[in-house]
């Protein structure tokens, strides 16, 4: 029951508006490689894990690496219609006997992870979502930027993102990709907006951002938000981090 419904996220839920991408629970996991084992990781996900993650009812969305990839890791999303069904799929996946002998084979010279984070997300309502499968054609470079508004903010945020940002990064050449908020129990939960974007290039994206700063609307835009909001809505000086992001060969959306 799982994997079907796995498979109906993947051929539809991807491709349709936040409505109902958000009905969907996302697994954003970041694996810090140890040193000399990125590329041995890399192997065992397109050569075993991401067949068995299917196999076991998860939605594979996306693989990144950072194109400055200074700490070796590999940054993946996954979607499940919802909690039980994570659970569930995790729980058949690490008692798969193909993984274990995959993971087995992989590590006869030491493990390969030295540490993994998660994060569970929620689409926003103004998400427009990942495409299903697809490859644009080029070798675009994407963008996941993390905000941390201050206390009771993120709804300001949000607006000011539903408003003004998205249709203005799309003036700029900039794609909106999936949105998101940290889903409650999290650290910053009630503060923190997820995001990604593409870009064509590097040079593109920056191109786009100046563009889109300098822009009159955006301007406007955001000084009203800050007036109505008694300052800047993301906490100062590093309330808003990205990373620039490169697709591997097995990703879905590249």
């Amino acid at each position: 029951m799982i994997k079907v419904l796995a498979s109906a996220a993947l051929a539809v839920g991807l491709s349709l508006s936040a409505s109902a991408a958000d009905k969907l629970l996302y697994e954003l996991r970041t694996y810090h490689a140890e040193p000399g084992k990125l590329d041995a990781l890399l192997t065992r996900f397109r050569d075993h894990t991401c067949k068995l993650f299917e196999k076991h009812g998860m939605t594979n969305v996306g693989y990144w690496v950072p194109v400055e990839n200074k700490d070796n890791v590999l940054i993946y999303l996954l979607s499940y219609p919802d909690k039980a069904a994570r659970d569930a799929a995790w729980k058949g996946f690490l008692s798969d006997e193909d993984w274990k002998k995959a993971a087995a084979a992989s590590e006869v010279n030491g493990k390969l992870v030295g540490k993994i984070d998660e994060l569970y997300l929620t689409s926003t309502d103004f998400s427009p979502g990942f495409p299903g499968p697809a490859n644009s054609g080029a070798d675009r470079v994407f963008e996941m930027r993390t905000y941390t508004t201050r206390d009771g903010l993120l709804p300001a945020l949000h607006k000011r993102f539903n408003d003004h940002t998205i249709e203005l990064f799309k003036k700029h050449g900039i794609t909106n990709l999936g949105y998101f908020k940290l889903n409650e129990g999290q650290p910053d939960a009630a503060n923190t907006l997820l995001y990604f974007l593409a870009h064509k290039d590097q040079d593109a994206a920056t191109k786009s951002w100046t563009e889109f700063r300098a822009d009159p609307v955006w301007v406007a835009a955001k000084k009203a938000s800050e007036d109505a909001n008694g300052g800047s809505l993301t906490v100062l000086p590093d309330g808003v981090k990205n990373v620039f992001l490169k697709p591997v060969d097995f990703s879905p959306v590249k």
